[in-house]
């Protein structure tokens, strides 16, 4: 069984056999899971080099066999490592080629987690999902291999499973009020509606200056996200919604679909209209398409506690942190101190 740390490259791995199957284009499944866009090379290589610029990439790799894992990370110097992941990603997870079956599986993420305690003292990922089992492999794995984990919920991530529903079927379960609002107001006439599944340049400048009035805070990083609509419109995956008054664009989304989910990543109007419910009637329409056009299994709305999601979606799920700290590593020690104070002072509270 092998280990690598690679800072300069993405997709070119030198273990012959185990490239394809951790690059696009491979294997579909991460490891038994049906890999998606935070899967993908091409997703960390694109999040690198607009966002993440100022980290080096550190990128720990085993393999045994047919079967690998890639955990993506980046260097913080005397703070650690952390997850090659933003604000923009839905989730971070270990990526798994081949198919390893549960035991292959841990056995690989022991490897990592045995060596990374030579490269580092500290490693923070987020947001990272159970649903599927990560969370709870990262956090058994590495505690049996000697670091001190610590798990804690920090965000939620709001998911509609259709269950083989039409749009229909799953419209009459919708808040009466959301309903309503779609009918009168789509029954105006007023609001002129589109779907895209190609990059337009001049729609994505319509949904860049709908942005910057909508009540959304500034753009964290505009040249990413359109690079990411640009290459997802060439997977053929890109989904973007524009509503428009007099033929004015006034509401925007981004969407993309691929393996029988929706993604929604981003979405906003512009504040003048409001009345109009151009923005309501945009999210009617791309679930209308995503579930009876696309047949998506599930569509997942990020993270966010944000209210106006519970009358979409109806399934909440734990996005987590995990801390994990090699205690044999100096640079350690003080981040034990802090979890023995805060334990301390937990305990103390109670009584």
């Amino acid at each position: 069984m092998g280990f690598m740390t690679l800072n300069d490259e993405y997709h070119d791995n030198p273990k012959p056999g185990v490239a394809h199957r951790l690059s696009d284009g491979g294997d579909t499944r991460n490891g038994g899971h049906r890999t998606g866009l935070f899967d993908r090379a091409l997703w960390f290589d694109g999040l690198h080099r607009h966002c993440l610029t100022a980290q080096a990439p550190h990128i720990a790799y085993a393999a045994d066999g047919g079967d690998a894992v890639k955990l993506y990370l980046v260097d913080n110097g005397r703070a650690g490592m952390l997850a090659m992941a933003n604000w923009y990603s839905f989730i971070w997870r270990p990526v798994f080629g081949g198919n390893p079956d549960a035991i292959a599986k841990r056995a690989l993420l022991e490897t990592a987690a045995r060596k990374l305690a030579k490269d580092t003292h500290r490693v923070i990922v987020s947001p990272v999902p159970d649903e599927d089992g990560s969370a709870s492999l990262i956090a058994e794995t590495f505690a049996a291999k000697g670091w001190l984990v610590t798990r804690t919920p920090c965000d939620e991530n709001h998911v509609l499973h259709v269950g083989g529903r039409s749009f229909a079927q799953y419209w009459a379960s919708r808040p009466g009020q959301l309903r309503s609002t779609v009918k009168r107001k789509g029954a105006k006439g007023v609001v002129d509606l589109r779907i895209e599944t190609t990059f337009n340049a001049a729609s994505w400048a319509d949904y860049e200056a709908i942005y910057a009035r909508s009540w959304k805070p500034e753009e964290g990083n505009p040249d990413f996200l359109r690079w990411l609509a640009q290459r997802e419109a060439e997977a053929g995956r890109l989904r973007m919604g524009i509503a428009s008054i007099e033929g004015q664009a006034v509401a925007a989304q981004f969407w993309t679909v691929e393996n029988a989910t929706a993604y929604i990543h981003k979405l906003a109007h512009d504040e003048r209209h409001l009345q109009a419910s151009p923005g309501t009637l945009l999210t009617h329409a791309l679930f209308a398409h995503a579930i009876d056009t696309d047949h998506v299994d599930l569509v997942d709305f990020g993270t966010g506690s944000d209210p106006y999601k519970r009358d979409w979606m109806e399934d909440v799920r734990p996005r987590y942190r995990l801390e994990l700290l090699w205690p044999k590593a100096p640079l350690a020690w003080p981040y034990m101190a802090r979890h023995r104070m805060a334990g301390l002072a937990a305990r103390f509270g109670k009584d």
